[in-house]
């Protein structure tokens, strides 16, 4: 499929793994210079990412990056530079325990998580994935302390379901009450606040520059991308993506490992700095 519109974009919205980041989590040389040009150019990027802040401040520093970020799928925004968040959209802890009593009542056997700004906690029958740590160094609490404050996200975690089983599962379950989805977590489900997701955070970002949604470009490969590809006038799903992304997206770039992202800015930005 085409790559590039006609019309250079004035703001980039990138999510990060699977997508900027190569599978081994890291950002090539050319893709910080693909950044770079956007830079020079007079336009802007922002990255949309599932991650929580503590997770991409080591990945920012690994390129100098001190503009915005907006994590934990737009319940945070934060500012890389100044190490601050700029605004947030959280889950009431009464939210957070019917959220997850509806999940533990449609999902036998699903273990319940909870992001907070500072680090998640647990209960006993969920265990962390790959970048929770062992299961003996995320604290395990009772519900009363798992639920006891405002939250970035519900998880939830299952032994043998798949995030899309969990998606279809739990997403019905918590309708109304909080935003359902998954990022393509090893059977992993999320939640963030009732109307806050990659979408509403691209919008609100794209707002305060005063850029409309027609002059945006936005790159993604997961299931919680797919409110931000709506959004944005040109969406490109990576070679990569979940099968979900690539039906919707306008145009599919090269994979996030052939740096899929750097080659549709190249095309439209090369040159840009100095024409």
């Amino acid at each position: 499929m085409e790559l590039m519109t006609a019309e250079r974009p004035r703001l980039v919205a990138i999510d990060l793994d699977g997508t900027l980041l190569r599978s081994d989590g890291t950002i090539s040389p050319r893709t910080v210079a693909a950044l770079d040009l956007v830079d020079r150019s007079g336009a802007r990027f922002v990255f949309i990412t599932g991650r929580p802040p503590r997770y991409v401040t080591e990945l920012f520093a690994t390129f100098g990056y001190k503009g915005l970020a907006v994590c934990a799928n737009g319940a945070l925004t934060w500012d890389a530079g100044r190490q601050v968040v700029l605004a947030e959209k959280l889950i009431p802890p009464a939210t957070l325990a019917a959220a997850a009593a509806r999940w533990r009542q449609a999902i036998p056997g699903i273990g319940i998580a909870v992001e907070y700004p500072d680090g998640q906690l647990r209960d006993d029958i969920y265990r962390p994935g790959p970048w929770g740590g062992p299961p003996d160094e995320m604290l395990c609490v009772p519900d009363g302390e798992l639920f006891a404050r405002d939250a970035m996200k519900l998880l939830g975690r299952h032994p043998t379901l798949s995030a899309d089983e969990l998606l279809t599962l739990g997403a019905p379950a918590t309708s109304g009450i909080v935003a359902t989805y998954h990022s393509g977590g090893v059977r992993l489900l999320e939640a963030t606040a009732l109307g806050v997701d990659k979408g509403t955070a691209v919008a609100a970002v794209a707002a305060g520059l005063g850029i409309p949604a027609s002059a945006v470009a936005a790159f993604g490969d997961q299931v919680n991308d797919l409110p931000m590809l709506a959004w944005a006038g040109h969406s490109y799903a990576m070679g990569n993506a979940h099968p979900a992304v690539l039906a919707q997206a306008a145009r599919i770039a090269p994979t996030n490992d052939e740096d899929g992202v750097a080659v549709v800015i190249e095309r439209w930005f090369a040159g840009a700095a100095s024409g």
